[in-house]
Parts: C-alpha cells; structure tokens; sequence
C-alpha cells in the first residue's frame, strides 16, 4: 500500500516543557472521558432485559443448536452479525477487520462466563469456506431459514431494500445492501431462559475494532476524511500487497455472488 510523508509545515513543534504542559492538559480530558466511559457502561448493564418468546435453529460445526445450545456451559453469550449473505463470494470486508480481532479475546472471554458466536445468513457450507481462506478459529454459525436476521435488524427484504428505507440501528435510513453489521448480547437465567441484554450497530461496533483504536494514537489517526466511504482502505487481510494504491472516490460496492465475474470489486481499485 503506498505511503506518504507527514507534513510537518502546519503542524506546532514546541519544547519539551511546553510538550509536556499541553500533555498533562490532555490527560485531564482522557480521564474524564475514561470516567465518563466506565458510567456509560454501568448504565448499559441496567437496562431491562427482553426475554425471548421464539426459538431459532442454528447450523455450525456441531450440526444443528438452538440459540440457548450457543452458550455452552455458559450464562452469558456475544453474537457478531456478519455480513456474509446466501451465494457472497467473500464475507464484507469491514467485518473481516473485526473478525481478525475475534480469535486472541476469545479464550480470555470463556474465562469470564462469556460464549462468543459469529452468525451469518449465508449457507453453513459457504461459511466454513470463507473462514478457512482467512484462518479463523472462532465459532461461525448459520441462520439461514430462521428468522433470527431478520428480527435483530441485521437483514433486509427485497421488499424492504425496494422501498428505499430499511429499519437499522433504531431507525430508518436507507442501507447499501441487503446485510448489516452488528452485535448483540444474550443472558440465560437459572430455569434456562434466554433474555436479549443489548444490541449495538454502526459506529457501536468501533469498540470491537482494536486497529481504529490502535490510528487513534498515531499523528494521522484514522486518515479517512478525504475517502468517499470510509472504510475503502479496509481489505480483508490476504487481499494487502506493497503495490496496492487506494483509491479515495471508491463508493461502497456490493459484495459479489457466485454469478459475479470478479471478486468483490477489490482488483478494480489496484492501480
């Protein structure tokens, strides 16, 4: 990918005690935010809870299980909402850059009462053959035929993507294809009931992303301001080569299916 320089010219350069003073300044602001943060968190583990009346039927590794099944010995259970639907050649690539963090938490996870599931709506059988291709360990699910997408607002009609407006992180807004991008949390109660905790889209997910947080720290941050969809830059982690130049006017496009020619219009944006 190329690189370029950091311009210093509008940039203030000043000396070590000036640095430091403007430092301390800032500090005070991250442990405000970090107060405020932990708050926001205490909060959300008070919100009622919504127990659920439908039963959904899975297919993963261990054949057929239930949505109480996905929590193993477990009370507590993360399910991402990958966007990898029926006949994707490849799974979307910004979820790729989540999944790519999913495998180091997940053992320290099971140590703290907490399963973690990907599920899909593509096939099971397209599932395993897109994880394999990216080297993933981490337990991925199918929901194709149940309506468990569909209820949690990570999958739209024909009829719904038809009318322009799709129903999507508590609202409505239109949506660039028929999958979107989410997480939600499940509990289990004593008798074995399952309750739904909370459920976050969009920009929710950017705790989940450890390399945004990792260009927060650095001098250009996330670098993303003058790209006409943010996250063009982003590949799925075998598609990077030294001679790839991104291109900032590339629009989201649609992951391609089976009957598309070429591979998720990556090779197109490659100079």
């Amino acid at each position: 990918m190329a690189t370029s320089q950091i311009e210093l010219q509008h940039h203030n350069v000043v000396s070590p005690a000036e640095w430091l003073a403007a430092r301390k300044e800032h500090l005070a602001k991250e442990k405000e935010f970090t107060r405020l943060r932990d708050e926001l968190s205490r909060q959300r583990r008070e919100l009622p809870w919504e127990k659920l009346e439908k039963e959904y039927i899975f297919e993963g590794p261990n054949g057929k299980e239930t949505l109480s099944d996905l929590f193993g010995k477990r009370s507590q259970l993360i399910v991402y909402h990958f966007m990898l639907g029926p006949g994707w050649k490849e799974g979307c690539p910004s979820c790729s850059l989540l999944a790519d963090h999913f495998d180091g938490p997940n053992v320290h996870l099971a140590h703290r009462d907490v399963s973690f599931v990907v599920v899909s709506r593509a096939p099971y059988a397209e599932i395993e053959a897109f994880k394999k291709r990216m080297g993933w360990r981490f337990k991925w699910v199918s929901s194709f035929g149940n309506d468990f997408n569909h209820d949690y607002h990570v999958s739209f009609t024909q009829d719904e993507m038809a009318r322009g407006e799709v129903t999507y992180n508590y609202g409505n807004q239109k949506f660039p294809v028929e999958e979107a991008p989410g997480a939600s949390v499940f509990a289990k109660g004593e008798t074995g009931q399952v309750f739904h905790t909370y459920s976050t889209y969009g920009r929710g997910l950017d705790m989940l992303m450890g390399v945004y947080h990792f260009l927060d720290l650095v001098p250009k941050g996330r670098d993303e301001d003058a790209l006409a969809f943010s996250m063009s830059w982003v590949r799925h982690h075998d598609r990077y080569d030294e001679s790839y130049l991104l291109d900032p006017a590339r629009l989201y496009s649609h992951p391609k299916t089976s009957g598309d020619a070429c591979c998720a219009g990556e090779k197109e944006t490659q100079k």
